[in-house]
């Protein structure tokens, strides 16, 4: 399946589907379907709890991901944002995130099945977000070397919710929203280790976010900075998802197709956030920038985050239709260390590259 992935890569724009929790939205769950019989006497609201659909609502969630396929997606990615014990905390549900990642596989698998073709496969990614706490920074303003999470917490449960990604078959992990560099290597280094002990783990996709239009993530990495500090895990893609529409995430995309000696993927929201916090970029539109991102050769995968519909994904898919993927790079032999900032060594000379890049 690597090599499957690989080829196909190699040969055209591959798409990701769209937003899951979009979708959610428009079936309007209460929290009785959030329950469903399973867990009606459960002690906490669990409304929100998206991943826990999986297991209460399958039809609604596989029925979602026959939608993106019908749209022309290549690659779903799993009901497994939250499906972490960190995240799973909120809502005394720790105790299912295994079953959450590998029912979400399974039904991920069931949709792509009943489409995929030899001549036209379909992969499943084992998606893992970001939790809802960040290693680098204090949620105590008082406190600022205060930490609600430690590294290894982190790596605990990415590696638990990886294992079972794995496990129940995945043919990719996508770490994706990456806000905090530091989760992020928690996340690799659990993946690593579960390498270490003998499982086959797929091709690893790493998804950043520019949280504002400063051009930097949360914790206040440049694109380049973040490519250095992701590079060792030598992954499939590197990208950008979330946060900026597709207007305003180009110019960090363009910065990461110049450094990078990978795959590129960017999935933007339809959009930024209106006063409601919806999202009112049509599939016309999104399709316009990823189709001109396609001709002047940024990406190798496109597809939707928050926002985007199956109309969306349709929509990209026609406009990268035919279009070459952005040729690969070779492997750049320098230093590059990563603080905020790429910093880049060339023989004896010590210098800031790809100046005004951004």
């Amino acid at each position: 399946m690597t090599a499957d992935i690989e080829r196909h890569a190699a040969e055209r724009i591959l798409v990701l589907d769209g937003a899951m929790g979009t979708m959610i939205q428009q079936e309007k769950p209460n929290e009785a379907v959030y329950r469903g019989e399973r867990f009606k006497d459960h002690p906490v609201d669990v409304a929100g709890n998206n991943e826990l659909l999986s297991l209460t609502a399958p039809d609604m969630i596989r029925g979602i991901h026959a939608a993106f396929l019908e749209a022309g997606a290549d690659i779903l990615c799993t009901n497994t944002f939250g499906a972490n014990a960190i995240s799973q905390a909120d809502y005394s549900m720790q105790y299912l995130v295994a079953e959450m990642n590998a029912e979400s596989v399974r039904l991920a698998r069931e949709a792509a099945d009943a489409v995929a073709t030899p001549e036209r496969p379909r992969w499943v990614a084992g998606g893992i977000g970001p939790t809802n706490q960040t290693a680098s920074i204090s949620p105590d303003v008082n406190d600022p070397g205060f930490r609600g999470v430690t590294f290894d917490d982190l790596a605990r449960a990415y590696g638990e919710a990886a294992r079972a990604l794995i496990e129940a078959g995945a043919d990719l992990l996508l770490i994706e929203t990456i806000f905090d560099t530091l989760n992020a290597k928690a996340a690799i280094y659990a993946i690593e280790t579960l390498r270490d002990e003998g499982l086959a783990v797929p091709p690893l996709m790493i998804s950043g976010t520019i949280t504002d239009r400063s051009g930097r993530t949360l914790t206040g990495q440049t694109p380049e900075a973040f490519w250095a500090s992701m590079s060792h895990a030598r992954p499939f893609s590197i990208g950008l998802n979330c946060a900026l529409g597709a207007g305003e995430m180009r110019q960090h995309v363009r910065t990461l197709s110049q450094v990078a000696d990978t795959r590129i993927s960017a999935y933007p929201n339809a959009g930024l956030p209106n006063e409601m916090g919806g999202y009112d970029e049509t599939p016309e539109d999104t399709a316009g920038h990823l189709g001109e991102w396609a001709d002047s050769g940024l990406v190798n995968i496109v597809g939707g985050c928050c926002g985007t519909t199956p109309a969306h994904i349709a929509a990209i898919a026609e406009a990268v239709k035919n279009k070459p993927p952005r040729t690969v790079p070779s492997k750049v032999k320098r230093m590059r260390l990563s603080g905020l900032e790429l910093f880049e060594v060339s023989g004896a000379e010590a210098q800031q590259p790809h100046e005004g890049a951004v």
